[in-house]
């Protein structure tokens, strides 16, 4: 089997979003994606990338958190920066699996962000997985593999990505339905625009029938219900123009 990954961009950033936002990172995005979400901020990741071997990739991991070297997180005693593999979709690369094990092997905290329409059983128990549940406004709801929660540890983490009235009633749906809170953290992330795709431009990503929910409204629902999740703004969003890439 090739040792080869197709990647479409490895750089040091913070952590933008989940339950270690804030904390430097190294994100290696690998091409190609099978799902086609309405609020996308990605798509570049769709078909751009290079080969590189696993070996290739390890070293410029390395090399980026090579000023770190001395660096500790002591809560969860582990090195400094973390380091995530995110898309796309990386699970569609089978060789994500090995790189994954020698990124924990070496010591790193090792996060994965994933659709949830793939198998995430077979991913080390080392890495974290930040799996989405696709809300019916992405239009890709039936790709949902509830399969995987049953996979899921407390050290893994449940995020929906929020846009409408109705996005968020059928995610508190969930929560109760499978009780989601007793598994691992639950983070909502409302749908930030991109430079083109301003408010009145996202109000027609969102399909007919449905009611647009906006930043505030979802902060306020999630209070006046008391439920048990994270808010997440996105951070790199706030600290860069929403389109820059490579932060």
């Amino acid at each position: 089997m090739s040792n080869t990954l197709v990647v479409n961009e490895i750089y040091l950033s913070l952590q933008g979003e989940s339950t270690f936002a804030g904390l430097p990172c190294v994100f290696i995005r690998l091409t190609a994606c099978d799902l086609r979400c309405s609020y996308c901020d990605t798509a570049y990741a769709f078909t751009e990338g290079k080969k590189q071997t696993l070996e290739s990739v390890l070293a410029k991991v390395r090399e980026l958190a090579a000023p770190y070297s001395h660096s500790q997180l002591s809560t969860l005693n582990s090195r400094l920066p973390l380091v995530e593999l995110t898309g796309g979709e990386p699970l569609l690369q089978k060789n994500s699996l090995p790189l994954m094990k020698a990124l924990c092997d070496d010591g790193f905290t090792v996060l994965i962000e994933t659709s949830g329409a793939h198998d995430i059983s077979p991913i080390d128990p080392r890495v974290r997985r930040i799996m989405d549940l696709k809300c019916p406004a992405s239009g890709e709801v039936a790709r949902n593999r509830f399969e995987n929660i049953a996979h899921l540890k407390a050290t893994d983490e449940i995020k929906f990505v929020i846009s409408t009235a109705e996005d968020y009633a059928w995610a508190k749906q969930q929560i109760a339905a499978h009780k989601l809170d007793a598994i691992c953290p639950l983070l909502f992330s409302w749908v930030h625009p991109l430079a083109s795709q301003q408010q009145n431009k996202v109000l027609k990503m969102v399909p007919a029938g449905l009611t647009p929910i906006s930043r505030v409204e979802l902060v306020e629902k999630i209070v006046a219900d008391a439920l048990p999740v994270r808010f997440q703004a996105q951070l790199h969003k706030i600290i860069w123009p929403p389109e820059q890439r490579g932060v």
